[in-house]
């Protein structure tokens, strides 16, 4: 659980799905919606102005009976959103994961947006480290792992 969230940036791939904050919430959830993604970034030029989600559309466009081809993305998309840095490990992102109830983190180093870790993928390198560490263990107790 060491693994920094550089080092799964690195195995995730480089693919960064980022919208304008000069879009309309209609345009943002086709953008989503084109990508099979959950969320987007928002960006206001180079730098990060929030972050848009599938739970935003829910409770601040649809339950508040908005069009969301008129109402602008950053008047319902989180605002303050919390990032962390590239040496950060996995752990850690679990940490505030668990904590914050959140579940995405942008990953930012020297104002420079990197990517993006989700639970998901938090998710998926853990399990993909169990099943390693089991399969290691499975060869060891047969004999198969030389020593």
């Amino acid at each position: 659980m060491n693994t920094t969230l550089s080092a799964l940036l690195q195995s995730k791939g480089s693919a960064l799905h980022t919208v304008p904050s000069s879009l309309t919430v209609s345009d943002a959830v086709k953008e989503m919606s084109r990508h099979k993604i959950g969320s987007v970034l928002v960006m206001n030029g180079e730098k990060l102005a929030g972050i848009f989600t599938e739970r935003d559309v829910l409770t601040r466009v649809v339950a508040e009976n908005l069009d969301p081809r008129t109402t602008p993305i950053t008047k319902v998309m989180s605002g303050s959103v919390l990032t962390v840095g590239p040496e950060m490990t996995v752990q850690q992102a679990m940490d505030i994961f668990t904590e914050k109830r959140c579940r995405h983190l942008p990953v930012i180093q020297g104002g420079r947006l990197l990517g993006l870790i989700s639970i998901g993928d938090v998710s998926r390198w853990v399990a993909n480290a169990h099943r390693a560490e089991a399969e290691s263990l499975r060869q060891y107790i047969s004999g198969d792992l030389s020593t």
